[in-house]
């Protein structure tokens, strides 16, 4: 069988990990966490736990990673870890909530941005989404290389765009807006822990993507050493962003006024530059165009995976003879997130339901260190994880907390994304005695 071809290099690894995480969220979400969290101080340090949940959780897959340097990321810990059960549902989920849903996501956001500038009607809107699902996948198709390039310029060039917001704020605002603030408030006592973790939703959904470069380690060169270091490298800078960004917003505007934008970083920038929503649009543009070609990259290799498992249709195995590419794995993706594009809710409806999907298996994959360290003492670990067993305790107990909080403060979100995994039981299953009719 042909076999995927090993071109990425550590620039180009981390560059998946830093733009699977910036793409639309540090964009979107900070209204709606302002909204829970109408403080300057409870916003930069929701921010900074996001960073830490996000680097604890680098350094624990990192040495998963290490472990397993082959396609496919964590469907393969959590696979190796509980079994091919575990490993199949998160590869379901991942396909019919998760990345198929933000790549939806994201299309539609690039064609609403580029609305800013072009004045689009709603037709328009969906077929320009359309348009840049089959752009990204054909990208991805033609050769891993290909996509890797996409993921370098676009995570380059928001990257650039950002730095410029970041400058705008702390050069040209005033510390004086996160103080000026009359109509803000703490959250009650009673509901704080309420409030920090629906905060919280939008602020996983913005830091998610660093494991994205564990999903094409088996494209890597010496993926045993780049795709930890990868991680680690990509949720550093992801944090160091993050931070930067939100302090600019709030020297920019005040909280409140946060709170009630529908395009924060536009009117943030507006304060300071005219014509400054039109560039921000662009920006916002890129990045989320960027952010879907790198989901086409990515996470198909773990449907490719799991078709190599025989717990999925073999003809997901299939690789290009031409392109050496997952090209089955890629369409199929491309072709559910075109389907959800007509059957979307809001935005922020879809990344809760999305968000704690992603979470149940996230916390699942960093507890499978401390089963890996039980069950396999002997296996070689190029790198260990920094602060074992505090920083994967640190990790899942986190992660737990917030499907917990989740699960109590948004249930109908999280139930569906529950039962919607749930089916996949009865498909696994049935690949099941399928593949034992056929061996009989």
């Amino acid at each position: 069988m042909t076999e995927l071809r090993r071109e990425l290099t550590l620039y180009g690894l981390t560059m998946v990990a830093v733009g699977s995480s910036i793409g639309s969220g540090i964009f979107l979400t900070p209204s709606q966490i302002a909204g829970h969290l109408p403080s300057p101080l409870m916003i930069i340090l929701v921010w900074a736990l996001g960073g830490v949940i996000a680097l604890a959780g680098a350094l624990t897959f990192a040495e998963l990673g290490s472990m397993f340097p082959q396609a496919g990321g964590v469907y393969v810990y959590l696979r190796e870890a509980y079994g091919d059960l575990f490993g199949f549902l998160y590869g379901w989920a991942y396909l019919l909530v998760i990345t198929s849903g933000a790549m939806a996501a994201l299309a539609i956001a690039f064609a609403y941005y580029l609305g800013f500038i072009v004045p689009l009607s709603d037709t328009a809107i969906k077929v320009i989404a359309l348009l840049v699902i089959v752009v990204v996948t054909m990208v991805n198709v033609l050769r891993v290389t290909a996509g890797g390039m996409l993921a370098n310029v676009f995570t380059g060039l928001k990257l650039l765009g950002i730095a410029g917001i970041v400058v705008i704020g702390l050069v040209w605002g005033s510390s004086e807006t996160m103080s000026v603030e009359p109509a803000a408030r703490e959250p009650s006592s009673e509901g704080f822990l309420a409030a920090f973790g629906l905060a919280l939703v939008g602020v996983l959904w913005s830091y998610g993507g660093f494991q994205h470069a564990s999903y094409v380690a088996g494209e890597a060169v010496d993926p045993r050493r780049t795709v930890p270091r990868a991680m680690i490298l990509g949720a550093l800078i992801v944090a160091v962003v993050y931070l930067l960004t939100n302090l600019a917003y709030m020297f920019l505007l005040p909280v409140s006024e946060i709170a009630a934008s529908g395009s924060v970083a536009a009117d943030a920038v507006q304060t300071v530059i005219p014509f400054g929503g039109t560039l921000i649009a662009v920006v916002i543009a890129i990045s989320v165009f960027g952010t879907a070609g790198i989901f086409a990259l990515s996470t198909p290799r773990i449907y490719y995976a799991m078709a190599e498992d025989g717990v999925f249709f073999r003809r997901v195995a299939k690789v290009h003879p031409r392109s050496r590419t997952p090209v089955n794995a890629i369409l199929l993706q491309s072709g559910w997130a075109t389907v959800l594009l007509l059957f979307w809710g809001t935005f922020e409806d879809v990344i809760t339901y999305v968000v704690f999907m992603d979470w149940v298996f996230f916390g699942l994959a960093g507890a499978a260190v401390f089963v890996f360290r039980r069950t396999r003492r002997d296996t070689e670990r190029p790198y260990r994880t920094f602060g074992y067993p505090v920083t994967p305790a640190i990790f899942v107990g986190i992660a737990g907390w917030f499907v917990i909080n989740t699960l109590v403060e948004r249930p109908l979100h999280a139930w569906v994304g529950l039962i919607f995994t749930l089916v996949g039981v009865g498909v696994y299953y049935a690949f099941k005695r399928q593949a034992g009719r056929a061996a009989g």
